[in-house]
């Protein structure tokens, strides 16, 4: 059974940085997708990132490109949301998924079978 655990949410102030971590266990880890999905309240769900576990091949929303970094651990099955220069706008719940089941153009528009629990960022002006 496949299993995220994400984590290092919190609350900064506008201009600040965080580093998510999304863990993940029961399955291949080295032949998937693994995408950071975003939600604030009253809006719909957004993906923000991707990488490819395989290739390292990366995808970015245009709203956090140059700010945010995906990357991976592969030694610890984990991939982190590296979180720069961080906006009120950026508030949400952040969450990360993989097992991808409909390819709809972009691995952040794709849907997947298996998400974690979610942490929160809030970034305050």
């Amino acid at each position: 059974q496949v299993r995220l655990v994400e984590s290092g949410g919190g609350s900064v102030q506008a201009g600040g940085s965080l580093r998510l971590s999304c863990a993940a266990s029961g399955y291949t880890y080295s032949s998937n997708c693994i995408a950071w999905f975003r939600q604030a309240p009253g809006k719909e769900r957004e993906g923000v990132a991707a990488i490819y576990t395989s290739n390292g091949r990366t995808y970015y929303a245009d709203s956090v490109k140059g700010r945010f970094t995906i990357s991976q651990d592969n030694a610890k099955n984990t991939v982190y949301l590296q979180m720069n220069s961080l906006k009120p706008e950026d508030t949400a719940m952040y969450y990360c998924a993989t097992d991808l089941t409909m390819w709809v153009g972009s691995p952040l528009l794709s849907a997947y079978k298996s998400w974690g629990q979610g942490t929160q960022v809030t970034v305050s002006s």
